[in-house]
């Protein structure tokens, strides 16, 4: 491998900017970091190139450790947005500069320099100075210094960002060929979507620190694993549905073959349609994908080849059931369609249509939305608008549904409703909420988020499981979770004090865990061994720094409102509980 990362982090004012990043990226390969402003990306690739230290992890360059080494050693070319070309330097001098200072030989030095203009198109420009130069040529100019002494890895800071849409494709376009032809491991940072589509062989993407998926451009767009890369990556439309033996069930209409699940009986998850796949007709005997429902055209917006349109669902709909990724009741979709399409139907606003779905992906999040469950239609109507359960509701886009069951925690009392629990149900903190959660969580609920008070939103999140058969869903959920908050993950696995001798044992198990949460749910997090009783020492552990929140796996209930009230009643953290009965 070219470049090697292991759970990189780099933390400013105590929050981390790049949170536990491991990444390996191949030999020649083109590799795109993608991310919105502030996502870290920008950090992460400055700590390869050696001009920031880190906090935690390891950088390895060709196999070679260079976490500790100085920039001028790391043999790595970087290029900046605004050129960073010496103002008073002709083009020769400026690309001959690293050279010079290794006291490469004149002959040496103006034969790289050749063949570098060849490469970057500037042939016979040698003797101009840079304000002498077009701002795609001062960037070819920068490109070619940074290759001049042969550097192993190209490293490419949003270089396209200050040039207008032509250039940016024509020097788009120079930069693959070199890269090509000298193949050059490069990483480029951009937030540019069409840049990282046009240039990538694979692009990581990056939000709040964290590098959320990795992939293949097509792969990512189509098979998105988070909201966040569906969103991001394109337009798309979030909608809560039902998986069914039937298909997915979206309002009252089935409108796509079910696939392969290993979750038990229905239950609600989150389907993304791309705008392109949404088909409109004039009826709904005339489309030829699944039916979805009526709708009202909002918006009609011309864009060239293709047609943009914003559509409002009507009849056939339910709002509990389909929601827009803003989380608003009344959803509208957003459409694209393609000249053929416009002319084989011609739609206005304010125009009725029948609305179809030629295909769906179901994202693999096992939090699909919230319930804020409570004694009654007031208090659960206060609990949702909880500030660290609307934050987290806001950015994983979904809603927050309200749940009145006025025998909450009451010993036998039956549940008010025969409905599934939907999503993960929350619960206020404080007296009694351990008694609450066991009732839920013996009635169908698969995850309780118990919230105290002023609860912060957190900057470390401690994971356990009680036992193996809690494990893989108790590091989905927690994946799921640590995709929307810029926190540190951690887990923590304890042993009673008398097995103490059993290290190696521990050794191996935080191991395995940290192995699972890489491979099968994208989670990078580190990990503790503890000995002594578990209650005991998550809450030593939660009460050693401020904004902290458990994720705890069970698989059994029995004395669980015992064990975990020190936790779940005197507490100021959050607590989400992920239970999974054993087979």
């Amino acid at each position: 491998m070219s470049i090697t990362l292991d759970q990189v982090t780099k933390h400013y004012g105590g929050v981390p900017v790049v949170n536990d990043v491991s990444l390996d990226i191949g030999d020649g390969e083109f590799f795109v970091l993608l991310g919105p402003s502030g996502s870290g990306k920008s950090t992460l690739l400055r700590a390869i190139a050696g001009l920031t230290g880190v906090d935690h992890g390891r950088i390895a360059l060709h196999g070679r450790d260079v976490t500790h080494v100085a920039a001028r050693k790391r043999g790595v070319g970087l290029v900046f947005q605004n050129y960073a070309l010496f103002r008073h330097m002709t083009v020769a001098e400026n690309i001959e500069f690293a050279l010079r200072v290794r006291h490469v030989r004149a002959r040496e030095r103006s034969r790289r320099r050749q063949e570098l203009l060849r490469l970057v198109a500037l042939e016979g420009l040698d003797q101009r100075l840079p304000a002498q130069l077009s701002g795609g040529q001062q960037q070819r100019v920068a490109v070619a210094r940074a290759l001049a002494h042969k550097p192993e890895v190209l490293l490419l800071d949003e270089p396209f960002g200050a040039l207008d849409a032509k250039i940016r494709e024509e020097l788009r376009r120079t930069i693959r060929q070199v890269q090509r032809e000298l193949g050059i491991t490069t990483v480029l940072v951009t937030h540019d979507q069409e840049e990282a589509f046009a240039m990538a062989d694979r692009i990581g993407i990056m939000n709040h620190g964290r590098l959320l998926e990795m992939g293949a451009p097509h792969d990512l767009y189509s098979r998105p694993a988070t909201r966040f890369v569906a969103t991001f990556l394109g337009a798309a439309n979030l909608l809560l549905a039902r998986r069914t033996p039937d298909g997915i069930q979206m309002g009252v209409s089935t409108v796509a073959a079910a696939e392969r699940s290993p979750d038990l009986g229905e239950h609600e998850v989150v389907a993304v349609v791309r705008p392109e796949e949404v088909e409109l007709a004039a009826s709904r005997d005339a489309l030829k994908s699944g039916y979805l429902a009526r709708g009202v055209v909002d918006e009609v917006m011309f864009s060239g080849a293709l047609e943009s349109l914003r559509v409002r669902l009507a009849n056939g709909a339910q709002a509990p059931l389909l929601a827009h990724a803003n989380g608003a009741a009344g959803a509208s979709l957003q459409v694209t369609r393609t000249q053929p399409e416009q002319r084989g139907f011609e739609v206005r606003p304010g125009q009725e249509v029948a609305i179809g779905v030629r295909r769906v992906h179901v994202l693999p999040t096992p939090l699909s939305s919230f319930t804020a469950c409570a004694v009654s239609a007031a208090l659960a109507e206060a609990l949702s608008r909880q500030p660290l359960l609307a934050e987290l509701a806001a950015r994983m886009h979904t809603r927050i549904a309200p749940r009145v069951e006025p025998h909450l925690g009451v010993p036998d009392a039956p549940s008010a409703t025969d409905e599934p629990s939907v999503g993960a149900t929350a619960i206020a903190g404080g007296s009694d909420c351990s008694r609450r959660a066991e009732w839920l969580l013996r009635r169908g609920a698969r995850e309780v988020l118990v919230l105290p008070e002023q609860p912060a939103v957190p900057q470390r999140v401690l994971i356990h499981w009680m036992s193996d058969a809690s494990r893989s869903a108790t590091l989905a959920v927690s994946a799921s979770v640590l995709r929307h908050v810029a926190a540190e993950a951690v887990y923590v696995s304890i042993f009673p004090e008398e097995r103490a001798g059993e290290q190696r044992h521990g050794l191996r198990e935080l191991l395995d865990a940290r192995s699972e949460a890489q491979l099968a749910h994208g989670l990078e997090m580190r990990t503790e061994l503890r000995f002594g009783d578990v209650a005991s020492e998550l809450a030593r552990r939660l009460a050693e720094a401020p904004a902290q929140m458990l994720i705890v796996g069970l698989s059994d209930l029995t004395g669980f409102a015992a064990s975990f009230r020190v936790l779940l009643e005197t507490g100021q953290w959050p607590v989400l509980i992920v239970y999974r009965a054993s087979p």
